[in-house]
């Protein structure tokens, strides 16, 4: 895998940071962004190897074409976008939620994710030789969602026709999408699993983690095929949560 070069988007913390992590060890140069300087340059600096710091906010399209233009000026080509940033909302009825944090979520969640995939094609289409992967995260929120979770599962559902849709208009020019849908990889996000979570039947139940390293493995392990072969998705979870049968 040398000389392969890919770019993490929300890389310097939790599961990017994994992800990152496990794609270095595959012999990748990793580009990390994020919104916080100081986020990055510490992962960075704990990760060691070939990583690029690059300062985004990627729910801004001009912000996404500088953070592209860095990575290929520096690198000559893009091999893999991981579209894994994001970010949750409060747990609250939807009646409640305010517009404002509706639309702050599908920024992250979903229009960062298409603006990098827009800028991975046009990127993977024009290098030589040509093509690419990309590699959504999508959560198991993509399939089966939480309560009070409108503004996190709606994007992670729409995540899944974005990877299918980049996965079809891909065919022609050699680029691969496929997603990971994760549940309970162990990082912040999820620390307070373990005293207790709203469960659909109105409960609170503790759930159990997995590793963040799992998942850094399960993507580089996508990252390893060759472009005629693809995962266009695959879970992977913590194997006692209560996902398979919610309700």
């Amino acid at each position: 895998m040398s000389n392969k070069v890919a770019i993490v988007t929300g890389g310097g913390t939790g599961v990017g940071k994994a992800i990152t992590r496990a794609l270095l060890g595959s012999g990748f140069s990793v580009a990390i962004t994020g919104r916080r300087q100081d986020v990055l340059d510490s992962a960075a600096a704990e990760l060691g190897g070939d990583v690029f710091v690059y300062s985004s906010d990627i729910g801004q399209s001009d912000q996404v074409d500088a953070l592209f233009s860095a990575v290929v000026d520096r690198y000559g080509r893009l091999d893999l976008l991981v579209n894994n940033a994001g970010m949750s909302a409060p747990a609250v009825p939807i009646d409640e939620l305010d517009v404002a944090l509706w639309h702050q979520v599908l920024a992250a969640n979903l229009t960062g994710a298409f603006l990098c995939t827009r800028a991975a094609f046009r990127q993977m289409k024009a290098q030589s030789p040509q093509g690419g992967r990309i590699i959504n995260n999508g959560s198991i929120s993509a399939t089966t969602p939480r309560p009070h979770s409108a503004p996190y599962t709606a994007t992670k559902h729409a995540i899944t026709g974005l990877t299918k849709s980049s996965a079809l208009d891909g065919r022609p020019f050699h680029i691969a999408c496929g997603q990971i849908d994760i549940g309970n990889a162990g990082t912040e996000m999820t620390s307070k699993m373990s005293s207790g979570v709203l469960q659909a039947n109105g409960t609170l139940a503790s759930e159990p983690t997995i590793d963040s390293a799992l998942i850094g493995k399960a993507v580089a392990d996508m990252a390893a095929l060759p472009l005629d072969a693809n995962v266009l998705s695959m879970t992977i979870m913590a194997t006692q949560m209560p996902f398979v049968g919610r309700g």
